[in-house]
């Protein structure tokens, strides 16, 4: 779903089933088409990169994603749930920064 700015309608050819409305006219929702959960989302994005991280390296964009895509699917959780789903996500999961080629002792 998105809006009628033509870089969405070019993107929605790539989706089975796109909808979109149309902002310049007052159509804010139709049926269930709607752009509010992406509006949330971004907010949610901008939000974090402003007040948290105050910059992004293109490097580790996915990275940063991936972080508020969690936080976004997880916001109606509780807090426990979303400790659960954390460390569910992260078991058997080495974190490194890059890899070494050295054996340890």
């Amino acid at each position: 779903m998105s809006d009628d700015a033509a870089p969405s309608k070019a993107m929605g050819r790539e989706f089975r089933n796109y909808e979109s409305v149309n902002h310049g006219a007052g159509e804010y929702v139709r049926d269930d088409a709607h752009t509010n959960t992406i509006e949330s989302y971004f907010a949610l994005l901008k939000r974090g990169v402003y007040g948290k991280f105050h910059s992004v390296s293109e490097a580790h964009l996915h990275r940063y994603l991936r972080e508020f895509d969690f936080r976004y699917n997880g916001r109606k959780l509780t807090d426990a749930a979303r400790a659960d789903a954390l460390l569910a996500g992260a078991k058997c999961k080495r974190l490194q920064y890059h890899q070494t080629n050295k054996t340890t002792h």
